[in-house]
């Protein structure tokens, strides 16, 4: 998918809505658990009612792993579906790899190629030659972890390195890799003070915003600090929307905690 039909989709549906499906099967509706793939039928339900109000779906590759594989084969029949049936979505994959090249490589082809996600994310320490790899496929996308939302951020991203805060550093440097254009970048929503001088420095670039909700990150000091002209924003929530329910009304309760933020998000727009 283009960056461009990422904005037309957020235009269209005055939305960008990134829903995360974390499914963890001790917090499904215990109901589901009958089923003969539980974390696909979860999902599946999600999608189908909240499709239409959200622009993207990021799955948390670990809550996948850690069912081995059959969450494998649950993540491949999520993204499978995702797009035979909506093909308009954006998917991130939200593995958090980083590698030296030849490795980084193969995690690209398995998530781009095998799996077909629109973009992944990418740790950045190991530099240049960890991320290219990624950047290399045409129409996918990159998102590189530049300042996170979780407490740990500060021990290193917020570091001074001859006088400049590492992150900042992170974003200059990336600017200089081979198809930069392919970059994404994730920022916590409760770093929200921060974004005015990441917009200096990536003006233009999509941003993937976790923490709002659950973390306490607020929507609206996002995006007065955040938005671009091309909107440039993604906003994830996952907990808050997917666990919105453990009855059979589930797929409902998720859609309509869906729709709150959206609704907040069509104002801002």
């Amino acid at each position: 998918m283009t960056t461009e039909q990422l904005v037309a989709q957020i235009r269209k549906k005055k939305s960008f809505l990134c829903i995360g499906l974390d499914t963890d099967l001790e917090k499904i509706p215990p109901h589901l658990l009958e089923e003969e793939d539980p974390i696909f039928a979860f999902n599946k339900a999600i999608i189908d009612a909240t499709h239409d109000i959200c622009v993207s779906y990021k799955p948390n590759i670990a809550f996948y792993e850690a069912y081995g594989i059959k969450g494998w084969q649950a993540l491949e029949k999520t993204i499978t579906y995702i797009n035979a049936n909506y093909p308009e979505i954006f998917t991130i994959a939200d593995a958090k790899r980083g590698d030296i090249g030849n490795t980084s490589t193969r995690y690209a082809k398995a998530f781009f190629e095998d799996l077909e996600f629109d973009s992944v994310t990418i740790a950045p320490y190991m530099g240049k030659d960890s991320v290219e790899p990624f950047l290399a496929f045409k129409d996918k996308h990159t998102i590189l972890l530049a300042l996170t939302s979780n407490v740990g951020a500060f021990d290193f991203q917020t570091k001074l390195v001859e006088g400049k805060e590492l992150y900042k550093t992170v974003l200059e440097t990336s600017k200089t890799y081979s198809n930069a254009e392919n970059l994404m970048y994730v920022v916590g929503a409760t770093k929200a003070e921060y974004l005015k001088d990441i917009r200096k420095i990536i003006p233009e670039s999509f941003l993937l915003v976790p923490g709002v909700g659950a973390q306490g990150g607020s929507l609206k000091e996002v995006c007065e600090n955040g938005m671009s002209e091309n909107v440039g924003l993604l906003i994830n929530s996952s907990r808050g929307i997917i666990y919105a329910s453990t009855g059979s009304d589930f797929a409902d309760a998720a859609r309509q905690k869906a729709l709150e933020l959206q609704r907040q998000m069509a104002e801002l727009l």
